[in-house]
């Protein structure tokens, strides 16, 4: 019996090719913590922070232990500031996690995380636990599951 070979040679060609850039994730929550700030200011616009988390101006009012008048009367509020600095630090980790900035915003409001006993991160940081959410974000971020 005889027993034929056959060899075959394939030519494969790699073109590389550039895809447009996407903006860097750094380059986005910069644009989302610019739509935030008080135009002339240096603070955050409660307004902008809400809209920007799809919250309506009572529960964020609640959120930082304010009456909702004080969004409008006393934006410059210590408590308030503090607070909507607390949310743009969260969401900030969170951009870590997940670059997509509306992603990352259903991370932050959404998603129930079980080693929180299913609260949201934003529930966290309703109770005052933003340090809390941070760690765990940057532990996400390095790779460690949670």
């Amino acid at each position: 019996m005889d027993t034929h070979y056959c060899a075959y040679t394939v030519h494969i060609e790699c073109i590389f090719f550039s895809l447009p850039q996407e903006k860097p994730m750094t380059a986005v929550f910069a644009d989302v913590l610019e739509s935030t700030r008080e135009p002339g200011t240096s603070r955050f616009s409660a307004s902008g922070v809400a809209d920007i988390l799809g919250l309506k101006q009572q529960d964020l009012a609640e959120l930082a232990g304010v009456h909702r008048n004080t969004l409008r009367i006393h934006p410059e509020s210590p408590r308030l500031q503090s607070a909507l600095r607390d949310l743009m630090r969260v969401l900030s980790a969170a951009a870590a996690v997940q670059p997509d900035p509306q992603r990352a915003i259903f991370l932050v409001k959404n998603e129930p995380i079980p080693v929180f006993r299913h609260k949201t991160l934003f529930q966290l940081v309703q109770e005052g636990r933003t340090e809390d959410v941070i760690g765990y974000l940057e532990s996400i971020s390095a790779g460690f599951v949670g």
